[in-house]
């Protein structure tokens, strides 16, 4: 079977070591193992799913509705990805999939204002596509 790790497909490695895929709900499930939990973050409720998933209500291109669930859904989900599989997920994977990655990695480990830049090395080049994400994002290691 393959990994994860080896698959690497919208894979991001936080400083931890922890994996975390990102992706985009309108495109296929990849193949390989599915996840174990997921964090999805759609303006309407994702789709039901054969695994424990958590919505974050968050229009495209704008910012969480509840920025406190949105960091307490997060948490879950670092948390779990020390032993499970976790996807993070929006419509196209990149402006609020790339938003909490890099929130995930500012809860990891890394400088708010080096985030968005690990994710666009890591995980897409355009993630975070908003100037205001990636305010949001400079300024969530304050929160």
């Amino acid at each position: 079977m393959v990994t994860w790790e080896q698959d690497r497909s919208g894979v991001l490695r936080l400083p931890s070591g922890r994996l975390v895929r990102g992706r985009g709900l309108r495109r296929q499930l990849p193949g390989g193992p599915v996840p174990e939990f997921a964090l999805y973050l759609l303006g309407e409720p994702p789709p039901e799913t054969p695994w424990a998933a958590r919505w974050v209500r968050w229009r495209d291109f704008w910012l969480p509705a509840d920025r406190a669930g949105f960091r307490d859904a997060l948490v879950e989900a670092l948390n779990r990805a020390g032993d499970e599989r976790v996807e993070v997920a929006c419509g196209g994977g990149i402006g609020r999939t790339g938003t909490a990655l890099a929130c995930l990695a500012v809860l990891d480990g890394v400088p708010a204002d080096r985030a968005v830049a690990y994710v666009r090395a890591g995980y897409h080049p355009r993630a975070v596509e908003t100037p205001w994400q990636r305010r949001f994002v400079a300024g969530f290691g304050a929160s």
